[in-house]
């Protein structure tokens, strides 16, 4: 059994929500500036598409941080995986579907609204990552 040190002790005695508010907040970044580099390369009218390429690269690190950094599982990595894309498929078109709104309905600029969308999926993606991905 490996020992932890003061500094794992200090995280891991911390609230699995904040935990994940914390790495969520960090993934959230790195897939907005995966989003904002090819809303860039590809223009705006194509953000679901930039949506969708930022969604996937991300996915591997956000896996990884929440089962090591929020979650602590030591459970098996594929089927893990693989249950963390099906609550992503989820929370995805969550989303994309308030992505739309706000850009469409609302008429939010298409960085404001996806600042905003992830926001609300990443609720749902808590409960699901606590009490299925990494139960």
């Amino acid at each position: 059994m490996k020992v932890l040190n003061k500094h794992q002790k200090l995280w891991y005695t911390r609230s699995d929500k904040l935990r994940f508010a914390i790495i969520g907040c960090l993934n959230a970044a790195f897939m907005y500036l995966i989003y904002t580099i090819f809303i860039f390369l590809l223009g705006k009218k194509y953000y679901q598409v930039a949506l969708a390429i930022a969604w996937i690269i991300s996915s591997i690190t956000s896996f990884l941080t929440h089962k090591y950094f929020v979650f602590h599982s030591k459970g098996n990595l594929i089927k893990e995986y693989l249950k963390c894309c099906s609550t992503w498929v989820v929370s995805y078109f969550i989303n994309a579907v308030l992505l739309d709104v706000f850009v469409r309905l609302v008429h939010l600029n298409v960085f404001i609204s996806q600042i905003l969308a992830p926001s609300i999926a990443g609720i749902f993606t808590y409960f699901m990552f606590k009490k299925y991905s990494f139960k």
